[in-house]
């Protein structure tokens, strides 16, 4: 079952949206927080990223890190 949800947006806020949902192809406002929810859940949060930074700074202080060719040699 589908439930409602209601948010307070400012005219400047809404009309960005409106110009975003338009902008972007959406079919409506619904479909676009829709595919901005699904795009969330997908991410990782800022403490995980920082996290994953300083693991790979000490992985390539301890000699962990590879040598890789440049991306322009593998296209």
């Amino acid at each position: 079952m589908r439930k409602v949800v209601t948010i307070s947006l400012s005219e400047e806020e809404e009309k960005s949206v409106r110009e975003s949902v338009k902008r972007k192809g959406f079919s409506s406002v619904s479909s676009y927080f829709k595919y901005l929810i699904a795009t969330e859940e997908g991410m990782i949060s800022e403490e995980e990223l920082i996290q994953d930074a300083k693991d790979s700074i000490e992985g390539y202080k301890k000699g962990d890190s590879v040598r890789a060719d440049p991306i322009k040699d593998l296209i």
